[in-house]
C-alpha cells in the first residue's frame, strides 16, 4: 500500500476555524477588512489575525463581528461553536411555554387581519399557521400538495397549485423567485438554495418585460369563483428577537388591490360566520 494515500485517508478534516467563518460572511457582504473593522471599532491588524487564526476572538467578540455583518441567529452559534464558546441563542418550538407570548401575538394579528388572508412560515417557507381566510383560496386543490407543512411557495409555483389559477403567473413567480435569491444571498443556507434550484425547474413562463418604474408593489392576481381577487402583500418579522425559532419567522399579510376584492372578501368572511 502507498504509505502516503494511506496517511492522507487517516488524516482528519481540519475544523472550520471561527476566522474562516467571519472571512467568508465579511466577503458575502462585500465589505473590506477595512470597512468591518471600523463598523466594529477594531482594528484592521487585529481582524486580520483573527480571521487568519492568529488571534482567538473573545465571545463578545465574536457577536459584535456577527451584528455588524448581520450574521443569522442559527449561525451566530456556529460562529460561537468554532471559536470554543456555548451557543448563545436557544432554537424553541412555538409551542413552548416559554415562547407563550409570541405565540398569542401571531394568533393575534392573523385573527385581526381578517377578512384578508394572512399566514406565516419560517425560514424555509413552511406554513406554520394561517388565519380562516386563506383556507377558501386554496379550495380545489389536491390534498397532496396541502400536507402539512407545506411549502407556500411550490405551491405558489406547481402547475397543480396556485399557478393554475394565478393570472399573472409569470410576474408574480419572478417577483417570489426575486425575494428567494435575496434571501439565498443573506443566509446562505443550502436548503434555500435548493429551494431556488427547484423552483426554476417548474414550467413557469418568463416575464415579457422589467417592471414600469411607477410599479410600487407586485399584485396576486388569483381566479376564485368565476372573478379575479387581486392583492398586494407586506412582511413583518420580529424586531428583536433572541430566539432561532423566532428569528426566522415571517408573516405575510394580503391586502385587497381594488374595491371588487374587498367586497369579495366580506362575503366570504361573513359566509364562514
Amino acid at each position: 500500500m502507498n504509505a502516503h494515500a494511506s496517511t492522507a485517508r487517516a488524516e482528519p478534516s481540519r475544523p472550520i476555524h471561527v476566522g474562516d467563518h467571519l472571512r467568508e460572511w465579511r466577503q458575502r457582504r462585500h465589505l473590506s477588512q477595512l470597512d468591518l473593522a471600523i463598523e466594529a471599532d477594531i482594528s484592521a491588524r487585529h481582524l486580520s489575525f483573527v480571521e487568519t487564526g492568529r488571534a482567538a476572538p473573545s465571545r463578545e467578540m465574536v457577536l459584535k463581528l456577527a451584528e455588524r455583518l448581520e450574521v443569522p441567529l442559527r449561525e451566530r452559534n456556529v460562529l460561537l461553536v468554532a471559536a470554543g464558546f456555548a451557543p448563545a441563542f436557544p432554537q424553541r418550538s412555538l409551542d413552548d411555554p416559554a415562547l407563550k407570548s409570541a405565540r398569542q401575538a401571531i394568533d393575534l394579528v392573523l385573527k385581526a387581519h381578517e377578512p384578508n388572508p394572512a399566514l406565516a412560515y419560517d425560514r424555509h417557507w413552511n406554513l406554520v399557521t394561517a388565519n380562516r381566510m386563506v383556507a377558501p383560496l386554496l379550495e380545489g386543490i389536491p390534498q397532496r400538495l396541502l400536507g402539512q407543512p407545506f411549502n407556500i411557495l411550490k405551491l405558489a409555483f406547481h402547475p397543480e397549485g396556485l399557478a393554475a389559477r394565478t393570472v399573472n403567473l409569470a410576474e408574480w413567480t419572478g417577483h417570489l423567485l426575486e425575494r428567494l435569491h435575496r434571501q439565498c444571498e443573506a443566509t446562505a443556507d443550502p436548503e434555500l438554495l435548493k429551494l431556488y434550484q427547484d423552483l426554476k425547474s417548474y414550467p413557469i413562463p418568463a416575464r415579457s418585460g422589467p417592471l414600469p418604474p411607477d410599479n410600487v408593489a407586485i399584485p396576486l392576481k388569483l381566479r376564485h369563483d368565476g372573478g379575479v381577487l387581486s392583492f398586494f402583500s407586506t412582511t413583518m418579522v420580529f424586531g428583536t428577537p433572541v430566539d432561532i425559532t423566532l428569528s426566522e419567522l415571517a408573516l405575510e399579510t394580503f391586502f385587497p388591490a381594488d374595491d371588487v376584492t374587498a367586497e369579495r372578501l366580506k362575503q366570504m368572511a361573513d359566509a364562514m360566520k
